[in-house]
């Protein structure tokens, strides 16, 4: 399978798989920058990926990137549709500092893991609610709201 990749800047790195078995491969930022606490920021990483047909992009963190760095990606993770692949459709990893001291991202460091996942898309069939009401917000493990 292939994905169109553009790199909006020669020495920008491509993403790759770190192992053999890698399920996701690591992305970049291309600037650094420092983030106070409690603020976020955008990151550029000079990539505009498109995914293959019938399949988005899933950005999320790298495991190391909260327990090494303190942050968090401000939206948890980042779903990019396969058409959001235009000149300027740059990605930008968004990410936040919950902690109480700043934060120093340094240009080139890998900080989210991107994976392609298939899209199913859908007919709604609407109608009458199905099956009995269980509950929810942990109801199977005994939560009561």
């Amino acid at each position: 399978m292939k994905a169109r990749i553009t790199r909006l800047r020669e020495d920008i790195e491509l993403p790759e798989y770190k192992t053999e078995e890698a399920a996701a491969f690591d992305i970049a930022v291309c600037e650094g920058a420092t983030i106070a606490p409690g603020e976020s920021a955008f990151l550029p990483t000079g990539l505009i990926i498109q995914a293959p047909e019938g399949h988005m992009l899933v950005l999320a963190p790298r495991s190391s990137t909260f327990k090494k760095k303190g942050l968090r990606l401000g939206n948890t993770v980042g779903i990019i549709d396969r058409d959001f692949c235009g000149p300027d459709d740059e990605l930008l990893i968004y990410l936040w500092n919950p902690g109480t001291n700043p934060v120093i991202v340094e240009a080139g460091e890998r900080i989210v893991q991107g994976i392609f996942l298939p899209i199913a898309r859908i007919d709604w069939d609407e109608g009458q609610p199905v099956g009995k009401t269980r509950g929810g917000w942990g109801s199977t493990g005994g939560y009561k709201n």
